[in-house]
């Protein structure tokens, strides 16, 4: 840790996305114009693909070298340096930074290729490779950010280009409404995250050790614990703060409510997002600052909670939606909440674990579903669509693949990293029974609505209209063939982190030298097998209800919507009305105070602002008349007596020598009279 590895390459796995971007962004449009669309395929997938491979360099680097000096850096300069303040842009590649750009470059690579069949009519192919390669560029950054600064760079860059790709095609205003939407909520949690660093550098400035390197905060992590701001510990509001921000990025109550309206982007986008880049980033960021989050255990309660709530909140709006997308939308906020269930009773590992399966079966649900919308001319709607498993093979098996791994089917990815976490959740002395149980229920709801959905899909008799079937087609390999590889990795991917009865996790041994041992509560292992065996009871159960109502039809989905006067479906359907809370709180609140402080402009500030002009103006008026009238006619009359004054003492002035002895002459008499006037 003390000496990590000087590596040069590490910057490329950085760097080529970008470079794939500002090709196709500066010359796309020509290139396109001029040679055609696979020119810009290769500019953009090929950069991402360059970086998976040195992503594997960088692994098979690090498991070549010690579990404690695993650690790779790349340095290309020196950024900032401010008074006590000196930043880097550097790349720092640890056991958890490797597992995130892998997934990232490998199923965001796969994602890549997969777009290339789905956009291949779009017109403005080059600008949406160059986004996307921009948007895989800003999540390398972020995860492999040697400091709090270049990963907060990174982080801004995500929520960019997350709005231009959820807006691509712009010019369906509710496109550009959902870009808008995802921007705005996103700064809402980013104005956290930024205090949350302001506050960790002033905190360790004030001890003298004002640094935003992830090492040297962990290093000096323990001096936040005895400072207190506000009544409260500095570690404490710092890592609240900065859940914030990670309940903007990654789609936690309150701030969840731009993930669905996502759905508005291309489809291939709505993967990338949910599984492989953003949503996980709020995730990534609290692993990766464990050293503060494990000194706050408020902190955690409040993520645990917030964690738990999610995932069932958006389980219970997932039941009820027809959207083929938008149900999968809410699938990634509830799985989402069990990755911060798992942060929040300090089970990083399970934490990391879950995030890099989801983006398994996650990627090849969205894809699957895009395959399922080509098919189908742009169709979303899960009523219109029913017998597709004969018409697209490929996408059938795929799906039904992710569809069990999701569900928490044993042997698949996703029943050995959801098991992890509801087994850490209840033996972890952060954890509870209550949050247990509440986890299996929320396991139980996701079997459920992912069984409808694959139900109302593929079985049954096709529900699309003449002109769909007739066109009805699988879709050609470049999309299905990565489909094909995320199925593989829904179920691979999840036998590195085998449960200890079975031998232990490699994963969680993998990530020791960067989270530490997890040391939970001593239990038996027939205990273990036990919450195993109820947690995929209750998974089965929600199968078997869905294979009832949307199989067999055996039961009516009626009579359930009907239940205490259908107040939970109309409440599941609307999504608890909370986007109209929003629209009437914070939107029209918003535009209410706009126009009251619009009418005191109007009718108090320009009242007083014109109301000073006008005693102004009429002061000058009156001042003008002043100056006219009294001060002119003053001064006129002052000259006009002179003038007379002057005309008649001129007369006295006749030039004749007579005149003036006999005024002399009168003038002395008048002096001797007054003389002896006053002396007598």
């Amino acid at each position: 840790m003390e000496h990590p590895v000087q590596t040069d390459y590490l910057r490329w796995i950085v760097l080529l996305p970008l470079l794939g971007a500002a090709v196709n962004g500066l010359l796309g449009a020509s290139l396109q114009r001029r040679f055609g669309k696979w020119v810009i395929s290769l500019f953009a997938c090929a950069p991402v693909l360059i970086s998976f491979l040195l992503s594997l360099q960088a692994f098979l680097t690090l498991l070549a070298l010690k579990p404690e000096e695993r650690f790779l850096i790349d340095r290309l300069y020196s950024w900032l340096s401010l008074g006590t303040l000196n930043v880097d842009v550097a790349f720092w590649i640890d056991p958890l930074s490797a597992v995130m750009i892998l997934v990232v470059t490998g199923v965001g690579g796969l994602i890549h290729i997969y777009s290339v069949g789905y956009m291949h009519e779009d017109k403005s192919y080059w600008r949406y490779f160059a986004f996307l390669n921009l948007f895989t560029f800003a999540m390398l950054l972020l995860v492999t950010a040697d400091n709090l600064l270049l990963m907060f760079i990174g982080w801004e860059g995500v929520g960019l280009c997350s709005y231009a790709l959820i807006g691509f095609w712009y010019q369906d205003h509710v496109n550009t409404r959902a870009g808008n939407k995802a921007f705005i909520v996103n700064r809402v949690g980013d104005f956290g995250f930024i205090l949350g660093v302001f506050l960790i550098f002033w905190s360790l400035d004030q001890q003298g050790h004002g640094t935003l390197s992830f090492r040297e905060i962990e290093k000096f992590a323990a001096l936040l614990k005895n400072q207190e701001i506000w009544g409260m510990e500095v570690v404490t509001l710092t890592t609240l703060f900065l859940f914030i921000g990670a309940t903007g990025k990654s789609a936690q109550i309150p701030l969840y409510v731009w993930l669905p309206d996502a759905m508005q982007g291309p489809t291939p986008v709505s993967a990338l997002i949910h599984a492989a880049t953003m949503v996980t980033a709020g995730v990534y960021m609290i692993a990766r600052l464990h050293f503060l989050y494990s000194l706050a255990p408020l902190t955690l309660e409040v993520i645990a909670v917030i964690g738990i709530a999610t995932a069932l909140f958006a389980a219970t709006i997932a039941l009820t939606q027809n959207d083929i997308k938008r149900v999968l939308a809410y699938s990634t906020i509830s799985q989402l909440g069990y990755m911060f269930l798992a942060t929040g009773v300090a089970a990083y590992g399970a934490a990391i674990f879950h995030l890099m399966t989801h983006a398994f079966f996650k990627a090849c649900l969205f894809l699957g579903s895009g395959s399922v919308i080509h098919a189908l001319g742009g169709e979303q709607d899960m009523r219109k669509m029913g017998g597709l498993r004969g018409s697209m093979p490929y996408t059938f098996w795929t799906f039904a693949i992710a569809v069990l791994a999701i569900a928490g089917t044993p042997l698949t990815a996703g029943f050995f990293s959801k098991d992890e976490i509801l087994w850490q959740v209840f033996s972890s002395p952060h954890g509870s029974g209550l949050l247990w149980v509440f986890g299996v229920v929320g396991a139980g709801l996701t079997a459920f609505y992912m069984f409808r959905q694959f139900f109302l899909v593929f079985f049954g008799e096709c529900r699309a209209d003449s002109h769909a079937q007739a066109h009805l087609h699988e879709s050609p390999k470049v999309m299905t063939y990565p489909l094909v590889l995320l199925a593989i990795g829904s179920i691979a991917a999840g036998w590195i982190g085998l449960p200890a009865i079975l031998g232990g996790s490699r994963f969680a041994e993998w990530l020791e030298p960067v989270l530490g041992k997890h040391h939970e509560a001593h239990a038996s292992a027939a205990l273990e097998e036990i919450l195993m065996v109820l947690s995929v009871g209750v998974a089965a159960l929600g199968f078997y209800l869905a294979y009832l109502l949307y199989y067999r039809r055996t039961l009516a989905p009626e009579r359930f919507s009907s239940l205490a006067g259908g107040l939970p479906y109309r409440l599941f359907y609307n999504k608890y009305y909370i986007d109209e809370i929003y629209q009437f709180v914070f939107v029209r609140g918003t535009l209410l105070l706009a126009r009251i402080g619009a009418w005191i402009d109007q009718y108090i500030i320009d009242f007083i602002v014109d109301g000073s002009a006008k005693t102004t103006a009429f002061i000058s008026w009156f001042n003008g008349l002043f100056d006219n009238y009294v001060v002119d006619w003053l001064v006129n009359a002052v000259a006009n007596v002179t003038f007379w004054s002057g005309n008649k003492f001129r007369r006295v002035q006749t030039g004749n020598i007579n005149s003036y002895l006999y005024v002399i002459l009168g003038a002395v008499v008048l002096a001797i009279i007054i003389r002896l006037r006053f002396s007598s």
